[in-house]
């Protein structure tokens, strides 16, 4: 007997304006913000007012066929001009998310032989709403594929936010709890509260909730212990890039929990669309890692908790090495083993269809 779950979204296209769920005013108040501009989308973005890689690549795609309505021009040429500069202006936002450069990519593409500025505005705003029905299709099927990883009575260890507001919708690795919910499998899901800017605390506890899937929060020091004795069966996380031989990024904290799945011989699994997926490099020592502003370690919500001058070092991501992970879950099924080769394969496959 299927279940109707309650799946928040964070993006939505309003034509002249996009709306998107303010993600720092989580869980305290559901704030949409209208955002108008292109700089107002760039900045959205860098203050993880939207967050989550795939989410990213959305609101980009749909702040570019905003911008594209304003342009001052009426040659095609200069048309392109500045679309071309808004799309180099939003790739400056968040480096490591390879979904935004994706959905840049996606959206460059779609206008490259459209010869009038009516025809691009219009292709602009079908592609990016396109960008956003697949991603929500893609979502289910990987949590679909997911949920065949676990069994009725499971508890799942998390970190960060890789659900329906990091996505069109379902999410990633939060996926197969919507899609396990759906089905009447109880799964019991152990969330990192993700220091420092809590968005397992505060994010992946308020989605889940709003769905009524058992949740429980923790310390990010607490994961070893947590494995230890809460009967931890497996750890799924999702991605903000993947590389060509499977080495991962994701948030800050990612490759400990990988480390102590192996050390504790239990499965660890990264959730990801072929978006996610960038071959055009060889290993995650080509990944740039965004490091972000001191103050997200020294204060928390305002507050001073550090001695002022304190030296900080605050990398978003870390890259948990393809050896840790035991599969990856992705839209067309889970891969494991030579990576490299099944990742080679996937998007050989992919090409040809």
């Amino acid at each position: 007997m299927s279940t109707i779950v309650t799946v928040p979204r964070s993006v939505s296209w309003k034509g002249d304006a996009i709306a998107v769920l303010n993600q720092t005013k989580l869980p305290h108040s559901t704030e949409y913000k209208t955002l108008t501009t292109i700089e107002e989308v760039w900045k959205s973005i860098v203050m993880l007012e939207v967050r989550g890689a795939p989410a990213i690549g959305i609101v980009a795609a749909f702040g570019l066929a905003l911008a594209s309505k304003k342009y001052s021009t009426v040659h095609i040429e200069e048309f392109q001009k500045k679309f071309n500069r808004d799309c180099n202006y939003l790739g400056t936002s968040r480096p490591t998310a390879v979904n935004l450069f994706w959905a840049i990519d996606r959206m460059r593409e779609s206008i490259r032989e459209i010869t009038t500025i009516k025809e691009a505005q219009k292709t602009l705003e079908e592609e990016a709403l396109r960008i956003q029905q697949e991603d929500e299709e893609v979502c289910r099927n990987i949590g679909e594929y997911a949920l065949t990883c676990f069994k009725d009575g499971d508890n799942i260890l998390t970190i960060c936010n890789a659900g329906s507001i990091a996505t069109a919708r379902y999410g990633t690795a939060l996926a197969p709890f919507y899609i396990g919910k759906e089905k009447g499998v109880r799964l019991h899901v152990y969330a990192c509260e993700t220091r420092p800017v809590l968005q397992g605390g505060r994010l992946t506890t308020w989605e889940l909730k709003q769905a009524n899937i058992d949740v429980t929060l923790i310390t990010d020091n607490t994961a070893a212990h947590a494995i230890q004795t809460k009967e931890i069966n497996a750890i799924i996380v999702g991605a903000d890039r993947i590389v060509a031989n499977g080495d991962t990024a994701n948030k800050i904290g990612t490759m400990n929990l990988a480390i102590l799945a192996k050390h504790f011989d239990i499965p660890f699994y990264v959730a990801a669309p072929l978006s996610t997926f960038d071959v055009t490099k060889e290993t995650g020592a080509e990944i740039i890692i965004e490091e972000r502003d001191e103050t997200e370690v020294t204060k928390i919500f305002g507050k001073q908790v550090a001695p002022i001058g304190t030296n900080v070092y605050n990398p978003a991501f870390d890259v948990t090495p393809n050896e840790l992970i035991t599969g990856i879950i992705t839209e067309k099924g889970i891969i494991s083993g030579d990576y490299k080769r099944e990742i080679a394969s996937l998007f050989e496959k992919q090409a040809n269809t």
